[in-house]
């Protein structure tokens, strides 16, 4: 795979507004963003032009936009699009960091392009900005196993086994952000997608 062609300037985590979401599963996004800001000392405010929250840290060099669009998952292209365009952005230097119900809890992986694989916001990031050449940062959350239980699963609260796991990735991803803002794609994939993942202790169907 191809290093990218733009260096990285933007990095949106996905996920709802409000504290009735914060420890859902959706809201992984907001977790990995949060916790990158407290690590460079940077402290979101509320940008209403940008629709959202934002947040500018130094990385590698490099001077990073954080973004956590408060539109609710569905619109959140919205808030991606207008600070994009403002600052003219383009796609390629753009992470999006989102839960990913194909991934097991606690696996991460990084990906460029693709399709929107059912997940609302990547959906409406795809549509509002007219492409899905950005970068991602996959959280695994797992799979309740029945496609009619996704909605409630993914705006119900990890049990602890999971967020630690969770919370873990999201550590080891961080780690490899130098590398990315570096140019080093290849170099930052490998490093992630070769971690090793414990798998969680299981749990009584619904538990949270």
């Amino acid at each position: 795979m191809s290093e990218p062609e733009a260096s990285l300037r933007l990095v949106v985590g996905l996920g709802n507004p409000g504290p009735q979401y914060a420890d859902t599963r959706h809201n992984a996004g907001f977790w990995l963003v949060d916790e990158l800001a407290r690590q460079h000392g940077g402290h979101f405010r509320p940008e209403a032009k940008y629709h959202g929250e934002t947040c500018r840290i130094a990385l590698a060099g490099q001077d990073l936009w954080l973004l956590k669009p408060m539109t609710f998952m569905n619109r959140s292209g919205l808030a991606v699009a207008a600070l994009a365009r403002f600052h003219r952005i383009p796609l390629p230097a753009m992470l999006v960091v989102h839960d990913d119900l194909d991934l097991p809890p606690g696996v991460v992986r990084f990906k460029r392009s693709g399709g929107h694989g059912g997940h609302n916001g990547l959906r409406d990031l795809i549509a509002q900005l007219g492409g899905n050449d950005f970068l991602r940062l996959r959280l695994g959350i797992g799979h309740p196993g029945d496609s009619r239980e996704v909605l409630d699963y993914v705006l119900r609260r990890a049990p602890q086994a999971e967020r630690t796991l969770l919370e873990q990735a999201i550590a080891d991803a961080l780690r490899e952000l130098p590398r990315l803002v570096a140019g080093q794609w290849e170099r930052a994939v490998h490093a992630l997608h070769s971690r090793r993942v414990e798998s969680p202790p299981s749990a009584p169907a619904g538990s949270s």
